[in-house]
């Protein structure tokens, strides 16, 4: 088979992690009853830009420490509540993607994206778009 070709099956094939992508509806309907830790790692100034989901704590992936600060920050979450999943969202999939892999990695099992993200994608609208509930950004 041409490399080309082969690429381009790959590409188009669909990978595990859309299993675990969650649509903002679906994230917001299940951190609401408390099912889903929802943590959203954009930048602090894209929270104050937006707002943040109502239903999600912030951790930034842009830590000022790097990515073993925002492991940390993560885990010290994920502790307070062990059974429950874990989601990700950021403004259109990408770090959140990113960072529900890196979890994987460390071995967590039930880690989620929201792929739509705040300002939506491919994937969806996004949580601004559906008009899901957002907070202020408090010291950001």
């Amino acid at each position: 088979m041409h490399l080309l070709a082969l690429f381009a099956i790959i590409l188009l094939m669909p990978t595990a992690a859309a299993a675990n992508d969650l649509s903002a509806d679906r994230a917001y309907a299940l951190a609401a009853e408390g099912k889903l830790l929802l943590i959203d790692v954009r930048h602090p100034q894209e929270w104050q830009q937006t707002g943040i989901a109502e239903v999600a704590q912030t951790v930034s992936i842009h830590d000022p420490a790097g990515l073993p600060a925002f492991l940390e920050k993560i885990r010290a979450l994920a502790d307070k509540a062990p059974d429950r999943p874990i989601a990700f969202i950021c403004a259109t999939g990408v770090r959140s993607d990113f960072a529900t892999n890196l979890l994987r990695e460390q071995g967590f099992t039930h880690v989620f994206n929201v792929r739509e993200g705040m300002l939506g994608s491919s994937a969806g609208d996004g949580w601004l778009k559906r008009s899901l509930p957002l907070r202020a950004c408090q010291a950001c």
